[in-house]
């Protein structure tokens, strides 16, 4: 287990490069607080109205991959990521969770970089978490954030999808060789008739003529023989 999250991204600063994905490592919260910080609805709604009326604030669907400390994939669903440099040039990355699927959820903090943001908020904590996450609210003192979001379904999700795909065509080709190949009386599905024991005729068919509740009826001779 490592204290790293990775964040797999386009690059939106390359015109969102969508050829290549950069890996993105960011410090887990829980080795500077015991339980991730909560973030505020609001927050977030005022990143999302300085997006709507500043041109350097941005949004960029990007994100295609989440990984955990343990090395575990994430539903990216969940995820969003601020970058934001200030007016003194000093770097921000924070991953943000959001607690719930609705629009209006909380959502939680689950790592940062760079180290520097880290030492800072190892040695100041909440207070230092909170006057930074009201600069980036403070588009005079910032020169350009934007906040990527998923773009679709992760990569691991889309593998899984294709290897799923992959597997049913190959089960529907696997059909369809068999339906073409002839059996001894020539179709691939065996018959199977019934021979009435009376007129030893065969029982082609098992329509609503040649069924009583149970019974097989010979269409033939009326032989009836309970079917139970």
């Amino acid at each position: 287990m490592s204290d790293f999250f990775s964040v797999y991204t386009f690059t939106p600063w390359d015109g969102l490069n969508l050829k290549q994905l950069t890996q993105v490592k960011l410090i887990s919260l829980k080795t500077i607080f015991k339980t991730f910080p909560v973030v505020e609805q609001a927050f977030l709604e005022d990143i999302i109205s300085n997006i709507y009326n500043q041109a350097h604030y941005t949004w960029n669907n990007s994100i295609k991959r989440i990984v955990g400390v343990a090395n575990e994939d994430y539903n990216i669903s969940a995820f969003n990521f601020i970058w934001a440099i200030d007016d003194q040039n000093r770097m921000y990355q924070f991953l943000f969770q959001k607690l719930e699927e609705k629009e209006n959820s909380q959502a939680i903090l689950v790592a940062l970089a760079p180290p520097e943001l880290v030492k800072l908020l190892s040695e100041f904590k909440r207070k230092a978490l909170h006057r930074i996450l009201s600069l980036l609210n403070k588009p005079s003192n910032i020169k350009f954030l934007m906040v990527l979001a998923p773009k679709g379904k992760s990569i691991v999700e889309e593998r899984q999808l294709l290897t799923i795909d992959k597997k049913q065509l190959d089960k529907l080709n696997y059909i369809n060789k068999l339906k073409n190949k002839p059996n001894i009386q020539g179709n691939w599905f065996p018959e199977f008739k019934i021979q009435c024991p009376v007129c030893k005729e065969k029982i082609t068919g098992v329509g609503v003529s040649s069924i009583d509740f149970g019974s097989v009826i010979c269409p033939y001779c009326g032989y009836k023989k309970s079917r139970f």
